[in-house]
């Protein structure tokens, strides 16, 4: 794999020039980029620098690419890292500070010429502070092991960035330019400065074992296709990609030597991959504030080839897929499970089996105990899927994996996350017998050591999964981390969800356009209207009700404090800022969807009022139609009458190309 740099220095020209100069080698070839006109040039070796050129004080750990905003284009550039271990001898790096250089001269970041421009700068920088981003510039960290074997000699003569799996290069579309450059120019190869980063989680742990040094490692990456937040991501796209596609890789690595000793090399690799994604439907949760969103499921022409494009690369990718579905039987999410289940017996898969567990009917009253009826459903698969053997003794690997588990919840977060904790435990404790490390009759559990190592690796992963799709950490996550369910856990569980409703009702519409522009589902069109980002279009007594509804409240407060001469004087007081509140909070929730935070760059309207076949659990929040999304959608259907509607044109997060 040919190397990446690791140090730049940054020098600027006034208002002509920021180039970009290797640490080490020495004289290796600089990086230019023009301001006014964004051209970039690799420099011959040695070049040197203009008289007039100012360094800059922090050290450029990589370049993560540019991003075009309305005012200027922007280079996203890496000024902080956190080691987080070593993996196959290489270091991996959790990025932890940035900072965002204006090609345009007249642009300042620190004071942005408009409201737009500072709106979408903060879009950006809440994408690269909110989420967990690693890399490193020796190892792909967007492949599994297993793949990465199987393509070692083709690797051989590739950049990092040509090797990366696209699924979870998650800065592929801010290294655009500079991939295109490459590609385009045979001399400017600018490979050395493309650095891939992965939005997912990372955990290595020593620890010794029964006299044995071993590694427990854990990977997750998360899919750039279909990304976004919990309730605006759902289901399938037409190209067959779904909301919250995670893949998750246990290694564990058996040492040759003493960590200690300072020497480093693994004889044995071992690893273990499982995948998560949102049920493979044109689905939704329609937000109206509601505690419990209206499901929506739309029966769009193409959904048979959406999910069996889906499949099929699955099964391409990882060989025979299991499907565990861990949703509802029944109550609000019954109509999701058996949809899914008719979807799957009309496509009739080969290699694609379909398993259901009954999660919250088999675990309630905190019986987590009996995930294990999950484990003896699917054993049989696991053994036959395997894991990927590797041992340095040997020419070629002692095991392939030929199968995975693919689990999904509503959210793919914490059901799934148990579900996940309770097989890769199930395959680690198998593992170590097949080496034998442990004897047979003993368990993970009875190595306090490990176990602990392995609870609080899966817990964080679980925590940090959960944070980016729906804003807050896992539920269930005391199980993972203890082996136990407790009533504080049962408590901390009903904060989070709390938390939860709050942020995706109120806060996510801005974090889901975030994820929009940074992975490129959403590029300006010709009509795009950039005051559409900050202008409030609601009507004045939409806006102004929730300002009733606090005052009323304050009111009240405050004659709780009042002197009162009688408590008859103030019945008359309280009486009427109590049915003003009540009014106030019954029209809010009567027109719940209108103080949802929807997204902007992206709106979801034709999902939001979708009236073709399918499946709707209510409508509620909607109003009398007086408010801006009611009006933007009745104006869509009147067109769409006249000039005939087709259900494929219903969109489901896809580019807009109005």
């Amino acid at each position: 794999m040919k190397p990446l740099h690791q140090r730049l220095n940054l020098y600027t020209d006034g208002n002509e020039t920021y180039t970009f100069v290797p640490v080490e080698p020495v004289g290796a070839r600089s990086l230019t980029i023009y301001r006014n006109s964004g051209d970039i040039v690799l420099n011959p070796p040695n070049t040197p620098l203009p008289a007039t050129a100012e360094r800059s004080g922090k050290t450029i750990y990589g370049i993560l690419g540019m991003v075009t905003l309305v005012a200027s284009e922007y280079i996203i550039i890496l000024t902080g890292r956190e080691l987080k271990g070593r993996l196959m001898g290489q270091n991996v790096y959790h990025a932890t500070d940035y900072d965002i250089l204006p090609l345009n001269p007249d642009v300042s970041v620190a004071n942005p010429p408009n409201a737009v421009e500072a709106h979408l700068q903060a879009l950006v920088r809440s994408h690269l502070y909110g989420g967990y981003f690693l890399f490193s510039y020796g190892w792909d960290l967007t492949r599994r092991l297993q793949a990465q074997w199987t393509a070692i000699e083709g690797d051989k003569e590739k950049a990092l960035w040509e090797a990366a799996d696209d699924r979870f290069f998650w800065n592929r579309f801010l290294q655009t330019r500079l991939i295109d450059v490459t590609i385009s120019k045979g001399d400017n190869n600018l490979s050395p400065y493309i650095l891939p980063i992965v939005y997912g989680t990372f955990d290595i742990r020593p620890t010794r074992l029964n006299g044995h040094y071993v590694k427990l490692c854990l990977i997750s990456r998360r899919s750039r296709y279909r990304a976004g937040t919990r309730y605006f991501r759902r289901g399938i796209d037409h190209d067959g990609n779904v909301a919250n596609y995670n893949e998750t890789e246990q290694i564990l690595f058996v040492e040759s030597a003493n960590p200690e000793s300072g020497e480093e090399g693994s004889s044995v690799q071992l690893s273990f991959v499982q995948i998560r994604g949102s049920v493979p439907l044109f689905w939704a949760e329609v937000n109206t504030l509601r505690y419990k969103p209206d499901v929506q499921i739309m029966d769009l022409q193409d959904t048979l080839d959406a999910t069996r494009k889906h499949f099929l690369r699955q099964t391409s990718e990882y060989g025979q897929t299991n499907l565990v579905n861990l949703v509802n039987h029944k109550g609000h999410e019954q109509p999701v499970k058996e949809a899914y289940e008719h979807q799957m017996a009309e496509l009739n898969l080969p290699n694609v089996r379909y398993d259901y567990f009954d999660f919250h009917t088999e675990c309630k009253n905190m019986r987590w105990e009996r995930i294990s009826i999950l484990l003896d459903k699917i054993q049989d698969d696991l053994i036959k899927n395997g894991y990927f053997h590797l041992d340095s003794t040997k020419n070629k690997p002692v095991h392939m994996q030929t199968g995975v588990i693919r689990t999904n919840c509503m959210d793919n977060l914490d059901r799934t996350n148990v579900a996940q904790a309770a097989i890769a435990k199930w395959t680690l404790n198998r593992q170590l017998k097949v080496l034998g490390i442990l004897p047979e009759g003993d368990e993970l559990d009875n190595h306090e050591d490990i176990a602990k190592d392995f609870r609080e690796m899966w817990s964080d992963h679980a925590n940090l999964i959960s944070i980016a799709y729906s804003g807050t950490g896992a539920l269930k996550v005391e199980f993972t981390r203890t082996g136990k369910r407790t009533h504080v856990g049962a408590l901390e569980d009903g904060y989070k969800s709390v938390m939860r409703y709050l942020k995706n009702n109120f806060f996510d519409g801005a974090r889901q356009d975030a994820f929009d522009l940074m992975t490129g589902a959403w590029i300006p069109g010709r009509n795009w209207s950039p005051s559409s980002l900050i202008a409030d279009r609601r009507p004045l007594i939409v806006r102004a009700v929730p300002y009733v509804l606090w005052y009323s409240v304050f009111m009240i407060f405050a004659g709780l404090t009042l002197p009162r001469s009688s408590d008859y004087s103030l019945t008359y007081y309280f009486l009427l800022w109590i049915i003003l509140a009540a009014l106030s909070l019954t029209f809010i929730m009567f027109h719940g969807i209108e103080y949802v935070s929807w997204p902007r760059l992206m709106p979801l309207n034709d999902i939001i009022f979708y009236d073709g076949p399918g499946y709707r659990s209510g409508n509620h929040g909607k109003g009398f139609g007086i408010g801006s999304l009611d009006a933007k959608v009745g104006a869509k259907r009147k067109g769409r009458k006249r000039a005939g509607s087709r259900l494929d044109e219903v969109e489901m997060g896809s580019k807009r190309l109005d």
